[in-house]
């Protein structure tokens, strides 16, 4: 009786290991989970390293028009420069680990929700360290790399804080915005979910009167309060100090530690805040003969700084 010739559905063009393919899936079950719960990702400046521990980014300061009088020599103006420093955090990892009886014995397949979730967990911790960072930063008056840069600035907006009084701080935020020449564009307001239910709420956000192009009640969406862009998240208002945070202890010289459960919003500029990649996101799983299982591990080494202090300000929920 001869041999049956198996169809290696894990096999890559017939040839090489027979798991390559499963496990390209579960890297990009990974990824895909990843990229859909980060809202942080598209909202700072990003950069690529492939080796060393840290990245320089330049600041360069403005400068002054003037009136030429004739015959004088144009000798040139000074234009102040200086520089960021982000430094990679440690390594970054969720991992789980499957055992063969525990997979025969249950009756629904579990590899392919594990993968969401480690990629979950990476995208939860890359979003908490960016906030708190400039939660941070405006609690502590963080300073420009050049004098041409302002500080990052915290708003008590008061105790019992409205709705009708966070709006208004948004607004000066804009104003402040403007008047430091900060672009009009990728500047955020980055609020709590219940905050963002409260914002639906507000009449004057939804512009029923104009066909609800700012958002809809009945869908439970607004989109922008004074030009910039709401974005809900439930990794805004936490206690990073406290031992009980996903993500806790904070391991890179305190770069993300505060208590943040006061803030009501973050609003800053895309350039505010930037992420410096070592390694980027990268997916494992190998099966372990020792311990008849699998180990499924997801990774990343990342850092992340504030590079324009300025284009942060926050409105907290407190009194002055």
């Amino acid at each position: 009786m001869a041999n049956a010739t198996p169809s290696r559905v894990g096999q890559a063009n017939l040839s090489g290991a027979v798991d390559d393919l499963f496990l390209k899936v579960f890297s990009g079950e990974v990824l895909t989970s990843y990229n859909a719960k980060t809202v942080m990702k598209d909202k700072t400046r990003g950069r690529s390293i492939s080796s060393g521990k840290s990245a320089q980014f330049p600041a360069i300061g403005r400068t002054t028009a003037e009136y030429h009088t004739p015959g004088t020599e144009i000798t040139g103006m000074n234009i102040e420069h200086g520089e960021k420093v982000i430094t990679i955090d440690d390594l970054l990892i969720s991992h789980s680990f499957i055992a063969n009886i525990d997979e025969a014995k249950n009756h629904y397949e579990v590899s392919s929700e594990y993968a969401t979730q480690l990629g979950a967990a990476l995208a939860q911790t890359y979003d908490r360290n960016l906030l708190s960072m400039a939660v941070k930063a405006a609690d502590d008056g963080d300073t420009g790399a050049v004098a041409d840069q302002g500080d990052a600035v915290r708003t008590a907006v008061g105790s019992t804080a409205t709705t009708a009084d966070l709006i208004a701080e948004i607004y000066t935020s804009a104003a402040a915005f403007d008047e430091l020449y900060i672009p009009a564009e990728d500047r955020y307001v980055f609020v709590k979910p219940s905050i963002y239910y409260d914002l639906v709420q507000n009449d004057k956000l939804l512009d029923m009167d104009y066909g609800g192009a700012n958002g809809s009640y009945a869908r439970g969406k607004v989109v922008n309060v004074a030009g910039m862009n709401i974005v809900p998240t439930p990794n805004l208002a936490l206690n990073h100090l406290n031992a009980g945070t996903p993500d806790y202890p904070d391991t890179s010289g305190n770069k993300y530690g505060i208590n943040a459960t006061d803030c009501m919003a973050l609003i800053m500029h895309k350039s505010a805040l930037g992420t410096v990649k070592l390694m980027d996101l990268a997916a494992e799983a190998e099966y372990d003969i020792r311990r008849q299982g699998t180990l499924m591990v997801t990774k990343m080494a990342v850092g992340h700084g504030v590079l324009r202090p300025e284009a942060i300000r926050t409105a907290i929920q407190a009194d002055t």
